[in-house]
């Protein structure tokens, strides 16, 4: 069973008319399928007024779909986050005779350098992105121990509390035990679900519902983590060397108030120490949260300034 998660920036129109409409919050779920392969487009349905919207879009997707029909802040944002996940795979729509050399400058340099030009044909785009969901197939078993975020919870009569989530690394099957942070509750994974259709397994990529023995649906929130990973900690200190995106104007500056992003999180936070070095783009920063931040050791998080205007996107830092 091949999978692809597949961000749609740009548009709030094309990912109708290529999947079934799920699941809506500040993003929204489109389903495609055929015979065991399957996609779920995700539309940043809250962007620009949310800057998170557009983050958790891109953080769960392997593949975008990048639709250009005016240049302007918000699609340099796109991009920016785009590249920021390091998303090297997807395709361009150009609309409005938008040509290909004014948008060649933007994305010069960054991972969507590499993106094809297509035309906007419905019916073959939906094919094409289930050709590569197959491509894309992982078997049961491929990599370590798996973790899912939180994007959404709830109770469902006679089955009891279910989660809808992504699984972001590894795998997990039914049956498995898991612990649920920050509250490091252990529950037991009752069953799986994938498009609506009973599974034995969640593998990296996977769009999953979850039933769960063992909490109830009050007592999660969004954001939090499930895993069977023993290295999942968290963390509420941050002090390592950032990388600025290039765009960036200053300095960062002690007393600054950002917010860092990873998975389903996105925690406010202060730059409490700064040593800019020699160059400013790549400071050594102490940063504390207000809460603390679920992860993997060694992984990145991105740092965002809501009150920046037209460049929200500060850069990254990692979380050891």
């Amino acid at each position: 069973m091949g999978n692809l998660n597949v961000a749609v920036l740009g548009a709030k129109d094309l990912a109708e008319k290529i999947g079934k409409k799920g699941t809506v919050t500040d993003v929204t779920f489109f389903e495609i399928k055929r015979g065991n392969d399957s996609a779920t487009l995700i539309e940043p349905s809250k962007y620009p007024e949310k800057l998170s919207s557009l983050f958790y879009s891109v953080g769960m997707s392997e593949f975008a779909i990048l639709v250009v029909d005016k240049i302007d802040s918000f699609l340099g944002e796109s991009i920016l986050m785009a590249d920021i996940f390091k998303i090297r795979n997807g395709w361009i729509i150009l609309r409005n005779y938008i040509q290909k050399e004014q948008l060649a400058p933007l994305i010069a340099g960054t991972s969507l350098e590499k993106f094809v030009y297509i035309e906007e044909d419905h019916v073959k785009m939906r094919e094409d992105i289930l050709d590569i969901a197959q491509k894309e197939a992982r078997k049961p078993g491929d990599g370590t121990c798996g973790s899912c975020p939180v994007d959404s919870h709830f109770n469902v009569k006679g089955v009891g509390t279910v989660v809808l989530g992504s699984v972001i690394d590894g795998y997990f099957r039914k049956h498995d035990k898991m612990q649920v942070f920050p509250i490091k509750k252990e529950v037991v994974l009752k069953s799986i679900q994938k498009h609506d259709i009973d599974a034995d397994n969640g593998v990296k990529g996977d769009h999953v519902g979850l039933a769960l023995r063992g909490i109830e649906s009050e007592e999660l929130d969004r954001g939090y983590v499930l895993t069977t990973d023993p290295k999942m900690k968290m963390t509420k200190k941050v002090v390592g060397k950032a990388e600025l995106i290039k765009y960036w104007p200053a300095p960062l500056k002690e007393g600054m108030v950002l917010h860092l992003g990873h998975w389903m999180q996105m925690i406010p936070c202060r730059i409490t120490g700064v040593d800019n070095g020699s160059d400013f783009r790549n400071p050594s920063l102490t940063i504390e949260m207000e809460t603390e931040m679920i992860h993997k050791p060694g992984d990145t998080s991105v740092m965002m300034y809501l009150e920046g205007g037209k460049l929200r996107i500060v850069g990254s830092v990692k979380l050891e």
